[in-house]
């Protein structure tokens, strides 16, 4: 059974997710939130699975309790719902640690789908909506005074050589598909690289693998 908190101001929205939910056999809502500050104390009080977070909300927002609640470690992740599907907003959630995003108007199997997705430790954002959204977002990424050349940058330094080549590729937007055919890999052998990719960079999902590539030169924003 997944657990799922719901946290946005609206009642009317909550409501509608709660129903939505609560129709499934695998999902039951642990609680309802109507700001961000109220959001935390409920992680902290039900453990939820995943949380859907809407980003404009009263008080504390979604974003700064995102990112609250990764700090914590806990196991719950947060599924960002947005009005637009690139709401400026989206990718600061995303480097905030949630693990994707949806818009609010998703049809309703989009939405289960996403968060079933999310419960199992997959991102939920499709790698060409993450590239889209992050070229059009890429100069909220803070400038560094101390940026190395991604070849220095220690968060890379586990990394092989074929791992550092498919952590590229999945910055620039590659399916795992994608990547097995142009590099001549089979899918399952991806996925294993991908899987230790995470492990080795400490990245919770394929959205945050994206986001480190970003970060570290790997790869730059145009086409």
């Amino acid at each position: 059974m997944t657990t799922v908190l719901i946290a946005d101001d609206q009642p009317m929205q909550r409501l509608g997710f709660r129903m939505l939910l609560e129709s499934q056999d695998d999902m039951t809502v642990v609680g309802e939130a109507s700001n961000g500050t109220e959001a935390i104390r409920l992680v902290d009080l039900h453990h939820p699975d995943v949380v859907l977070m809407d980003i404009r909300m009263p008080g504390l927002d979604g974003i700064e309790a995102t990112r609250r609640v990764v700090a914590t470690g806990a196991p719950t992740r947060i599924l960002i719902v947005t009005t637009f599907d690139l709401d400026e907003y989206a990718y600061d959630g995303l480097r905030a640690g949630a693990s994707g995003f949806l818009v609010k108007d998703a049809q309703p199997e989009e939405l289960l789908a996403g968060i079933r997705a999310v419960a199992a430790g997959d991102a939920v954002v499709a790698p060409s909506l993450t590239r889209r959204l992050l070229d059009a977002y890429i100069h909220h990424l803070p400038p560094s005074a101390t940026a190395r050349p991604p070849e220095e940058d220690p968060r890379l330094a586990p990394l092989t050589d074929r791992e550092r080549e498919i952590l590229t590729v999945i910055g620039r937007g590659w399916s795992n598909a994608e990547i097995g055919e142009r590099l001549h890999l089979a899918e399952s052998t991806v996925k294993t690289h991908v899987g230790r990719i995470l492990a080795k960079t400490g990245t919770r999902d394929r959205v945050q693998a994206v986001i480190l590539a970003y970060d570290t030169g790997l790869v730059t924003p145009g086409p």
